[in-house]
């Protein structure tokens, strides 16, 4: 175990944490979270991997009132400490993780349990316009919260480099839970985008949904576009968005109605 590493760790997920509910809302997501976890532990590549399918898998995940989904914080970290430190297989760590995702989303429950009992100590000094006192309310909620996630992601890593000859060696003896978990571990990012197109997928979209596949499928057979097929595609949506923003902006300018509000 390298000592560096636990603390870089412990650091970058505490900000993570925080930067859930404050800070940019962004950068915890594993698209971005896991690339500089791999930095971290040395694999980068691996990083990139993780966090791009991660994304997919909680891409579709979100808190609705006070019900908070699989957290993508701790499930990052779990998912990139298996993968690199216990090399497991991408796809069987990221099954894995999902599982102590669960323990992420106790961890905001019992935060946001603890912080209630501070609420009114915070209207207080909002009826006395005292903002440091506000303030101070805000900096014991993230405290707790970035603290929890950094015990459990240092927890993660021990855990997860002290089992790593055992995970090898459960892995040759059964190949079936492997096997299991490498089926969910792929299986899971569809999920999370059939959660997205959920919520999202309006009747009038589904012509530039079912359009996209036929791009990618175009681009993807062509040698000279095939390497960039993700990226191209991204491209068509953005000028299909912002073309159709345009005309929205137009449209309501004119008077001749429109979308009150954009989405």
């Amino acid at each position: 175990m390298n000592i560096l590493q636990i603390i870089l760790l412990a650091l970058i997920t505490f900000i993570f944490a925080i930067d859930q509910f404050s800070l940019t809302e962004v950068a915890y997501r594993p698209i971005i979270a896991c690339p500089i976890i791999g930095l971290v532990l040395g694999d980068f590549k691996t990083g990139l991997i993780v966090g791009g399918t991660y994304e997919l898998m909680m891409v579709g995940n979100m808190p609705v009132g006070g019900a908070q989904p699989p957290n993508a914080v701790l499930g990052a970290v779990v998912a990139m400490v298996f993968s690199v430190k216990a090399n497991m297989g991408i796809d069987a760590a990221l099954g894995t993780a999902v599982i102590f995702s669960v323990f992420g989303q106790y961890a905001v429950t019992l935060t946001f349990t603890l912080i209630s009992g501070f609420m009114a100590k915070a209207d207080s000094a909002a009826e006395k316009g005292d903002t440091k006192g506000i303030a101070s309310v805000n900096y014991i909620s993230m405290g707790i919260l970035g603290s929890l996630f950094a015990v459990m992601a240092v927890l993660a890593y021990v855990g997860g480099s002290a089992i790593g000859n055992y995970l090898q060696n459960f892995a040759a003896s059964f190949s079936w839970v492997m096997a299991g978990l490498d089926a969910a571990g792929g299986m899971m990012r569809y999920v999370g985008f059939a959660i997205l197109l959920k919520i999202m997928l309006a009747n009038d979209l589904w012509g530039i949904y079912l359009a996209g596949f036929a791009a990618a499928a175009a681009l993807g057979n062509i040698s000279a576009t095939a390497g960039a097929t993700l990226l191209l595609v991204a491209f068509i949506g953005v000028a299909i968005a912002v073309n159709d923003f345009k005309n929205g902006i137009r449209s309501r300018n004119s008077g001749s109605g429109g979308v009150e509000d954009g989405i």
